[in-house]
């Protein structure tokens, strides 16, 4: 149970995440939360958005393994190894504070799923 639970916040995050680059990325929310000048926001806009899709499709993921009760381990754990890959990713070519906000969460989220 304490498995789904921190599956179903990773899920939330990355909802959140699609929230944040798809709609709000030129925004003083958005600009605040990923650290954004105006004009670098405006000029990278589209991209952001793409970004935001993906994490959509994330969440999405992390869900349908929910909603599949016992038999969604595989596709969680798939799910969850590929949030983990994109917060290593964005730490290694962003920022570390990626993979604290991102892949910690999901690291943690595994463990637990492994465990079980």
């Amino acid at each position: 149970m304490a498995a789904d639970i921190l599956v179903g916040v990773v899920a939330l995050l990355h909802a959140w995440f699609l929230v944040l680059e798809m709609f709000l990325w030129d925004t003083p929310t958005g600009h605040r939360v990923f650290r954004l000048d105006h004009e670098f926001a405006r000029r990278s806009k589209a991209l952001a958005a793409n970004q935001g899709l993906y994490n959509g499709f994330l969440a999405a993921g992390l869900v349908w393994g929910l909603l599949l009760g016992a038999d969604g381990r595989p596709v969680k754990l798939f799910f969850l190894a590929c949030v983990v890959a994109a917060g290593a990713f964005g730490a290694v070519t962003v920022s570390k504070r990626i993979f604290w906000v991102q892949g910690a969460p999901a690291v943690a989220a595994l463990a637990l799923l492994l465990l079980q």
